[in-house]
């Protein structure tokens, strides 16, 4: 029986370009980390995100994971900054955000709920 989602994980395929990319865009040092392998982060919420890159499975790009973010055009500022691609914002009947890539082609979500 599923309790819940321990991870949210993106397979990267430049791992330490991926590492500066999400240290920087989450502004913290992951919790845990395996050099060139793995590096987890635990969010303010207590939820968890990670990164990867696995030799024996073929990377394809992650869809869409909504970052909370309390600005989303300062946000869209951050990604193009670092090297990823955001659209400009948008708005929804609950919610602003801005389609977004990762340096690695993850597609994600700035994401800021009214």
């Amino acid at each position: 029986m599923v309790t819940g989602i321990d991870v949210h994980l993106y397979n990267v395929k430049d791992f330490d370009r991926a590492l500066a990319f999400y240290k920087a865009f989450l502004g913290s040092e992951p919790t845990t980390t395996m050099p060139g392998a793995w590096a987890e982060f635990e969010l303010a919420d207590g939820s968890a995100f990670a990164i990867g890159k696995h030799e024996n499975h073929p990377w394809q790009a992650g869809y869409d994971i909504m970052f909370a973010v309390p600005d989303v055009p300062a946000a869209i500022e951050l990604v193009r900054s670092l090297g990823g691609t955001a659209a400009e914002p948008g708005e929804s009947p609950v919610c602003h955000m801005s389609f977004a890539q990762d340096t690695e082609g993850n597609q994600l979500v700035l994401h800021h709920r009214k």
